[in-house]
């Protein structure tokens, strides 16, 4: 297993893309569950050891960390309710929040919350792995607030009057208390982790559409603080929910976004323009229940699609082991039963496993590539999912059933396929190009994509 050498930074030949301190591209890629970072959830404690060298061997290089700040939260889609625990604010009373714990106290950090989340932050990068850290629960506040639920914000959970209600209030800029204590615990992260290498920042997953002023008010509080304690790390701003717009994101001043995935950008997501990494991840609309509904091939198929649109990243709401079933549909199936607590298994199931692989498989064969230059060229290709420096080097996923053709200028080009069902090179093939449409393989069993380089142009690193 190998470190991070960060942080990250957008790479000035090609921002589609991060790189690394060496100058090396990374590819951003992972699985991410919802107990991965700094708070529990229930009874079934998370061997986090286990957890990150699992994605190191499969060769992921992400994780997008959760963050949950109601202690106390009615999910109700795999047992529940959960109690969530560290909080990043000490519980010191006096008296007693709704969730019957005591209050916080909003201008104290809980060490036990911060202290875990270093050590985890910390233990990510000796696997080599990144961990983006989500700041705010903005799923939560709008859709799992309930009256015994302990929000911190909620002036009835804390000893210091600041109150943001019960509806939503919490991720608008319209009270300066609230608002002063968020800015606090943002202030405390960045003290927490920011002289780590391996740190990306989002600010809230799926807040409102009407936090985007709160949302871009903290991007532009996490750089100041960044800046004055002379660090640059990645900040990220992800899909709102319910109708959330991608404008919010582009204006956002982020580094990075996660636009939602939903269909028409699923089957066609558009050809990535540079202005941020662009980041695809399943948890913004690629619905559980499509997903469980097809086959490895096209699971396959949606990482690679946006591999080939010029996407720095593809991530999947990975359920890991928590044992889901929602109006008798199975979303996830973990074989035994944790002795802490029955709603979550004890093995995986395997039938996530072919996107889990597919994630590391379409990482290995990015790395493969000479980024700096090539950008998407739908137009080279049939099917339109392609990546190219013309007349030097391509990169082509043909998905199964698809053509293999591809419009190379004239020279000769060495072809080298790779299987992305089993992550395998095979062997090169010579190819001329003559200025027209070609083939690269008339026979294709499943999908396939190739590496092609014109001869003499330095080879990828394979």
């Amino acid at each position: 297993m190998s470190r991070t050498r960060g942080p990250l930074r957008r790479c000035r030949d090609n921002p589609r893309y991060f790189e690394d301190a060496d100058g090396r591209f990374v590819w951003l890629t992972g699985s991410h569950t919802w107990a991965n970072l700094a708070t529990d959830q229930g009874n079934a404690a998370f061997d986090f050891t286990s957890y990150v060298r699992w994605a190191a061997r499969l060769g992921h290089t992400m994780i997008r960390g959760w963050n949950w700040d109601l202690p106390h939260s009615r999910q109700g889609w795999n047992g529940g309710p959960f109690d969530f625990a560290p909080s990043p604010f000490a519980r010191a009373g006096p008296g007693l929040a709704t969730d019957g714990r005591p209050r916080f106290d909003l201008t104290r950090p809980e060490p036990a919350f911060f202290d875990r989340l270093r050590d985890r932050v910390l233990e990510a990068g000796e696997s080599g792995l990144y961990v983006s850290i989500m700041l705010f629960q903005g799923f939560a506040w709008q859709f799992n607030r309930a009256d015994d639920d302990g929000m911190p914000y909620d002036g009835r959970n804390n000893v210091n009057g600041v109150d943001a209600g019960r509806a939503g209030a919490a991720a608008t800029l319209g009270d300066p208390a609230v608002l002063a204590a968020q800015e606090r615990y943002v202030r405390w992260v960045v003290d927490a982790v920011g002289d780590l290498d391996n740190v990306l920042y989002e600010i809230a997953n799926e807040a409102a559409p009407s936090s985007t002023t709160w949302q871009h008010h903290l991007i532009g509080v996490l750089r100041t603080e960044q800046e004055r304690r002379g660090m640059r790390h990645p900040i990220g701003m992800t899909h709102q929910f319910d109708g959330g717009s991608l404008d919010a994101l582009r204006t956002s001043g982020a580094d990075w976004i996660s636009p939602d995935c939903d269909e028409p950008t699923r089957r066609a997501p558009p050809p990535a323009e540079g202005e941020q990494v662009v980041v695809y991840d399943s948890d913004h609309g690629y619905d559980w229940r499509t997903l469980r509904s097809q086959p490895a091939s096209e699971q396959r198929a949606w990482v690679w699609r946006c591999l080939l649109r010029g996407a720095g990243g593809v991530l999947f709401m990975d359920p890991f082991l928590a044992r889901i079933e929602i109006d008798g549909v199975v979303r996830n199936a973990p074989r035994g039963r944790n002795p802490g607590d029955p709603a979550f298994g004890v093995a995986l199931d395997p039938f996530w496993n072919p996107l889990r692989e597919a994630l590391g498989h379409a990482r290995r064969f990015a790395d493969a590539l000479d980024l700096r230059t090539m950008l998407p060229r739908p137009g080279l290709a049939d099917g339109g999912w392609c990546l190219a420096d013309p007349g030097r080097s391509y990169a082509v996923f043909v998905p199964t059933g698809a053509a293999a053709r591809i419009r190379l200028e004239p020279g000769v080009y060495d072809v080298r396929r790779f299987d992305p069902a089993t992550g395998s090179w095979h062997s090169v093939e010579e190819v001329t190009g003559v200025g027209t449409a070609m083939w690269l393989e008339r026979r294709i069993a499943g999908d396939a994509a190739f590496v092609v380089t014109r001869r003499g142009v330095s080879t990828p690193r394979w």
